[in-house]
């Protein structure tokens, strides 16, 4: 499946969804937007230790209730991961120690036994 073309403005509604989660206290979040085949689109992909004692429901409610009402425009579908995940924990692994991770571009390859099509990374704490 063909996914659309990743452009600033898509990239910068990631950077504000980040900024507000900053602000509503989430710590150490990882961030990238990623084209999973499963799926075929961009998704925010996001994880934070603040959100691992939640269960999914309880972790996406919050989210989104610290985002609510900031946004205007359509934000791209969420997906969110423990800390724990072997994707999030492959990803730690391979460029936890990087210095900047800010608009890296991963894609073709396997991380954590998920593939990624594409990806735009944020931020990996």
């Amino acid at each position: 499946m063909d996914q659309a073309t990743l452009v600033g403005p898509d990239i910068n509604v990631g950077n504000e969804v980040l900024a507000a989660l900053d602000a509503g206290g989430l710590k150490r979040i990882t961030a990238l937007l990623a084209v999973f085949p499963e799926y075929g689109d961009w998704r925010l992909v996001l994880s934070s230790p603040s959100l691992d004692a939640m269960n999914r429901l309880d972790a996406t409610e919050k989210i989104y209730g610290i985002l609510q009402g900031r946004f205007t425009h359509l934000l791209p579908p969420l997906m969110l991961f423990t800390t724990k995940d072997s994707f999030i924990r492959e990803l730690h692994k391979i460029f936890g120690k990087t210095a900047n991770v800010q608009g890296m571009r991963l894609g073709g390859q396997m991380i954590g036994g998920r593939f990624i099509e594409a990806a735009y990374v944020y931020r990996i704490a």
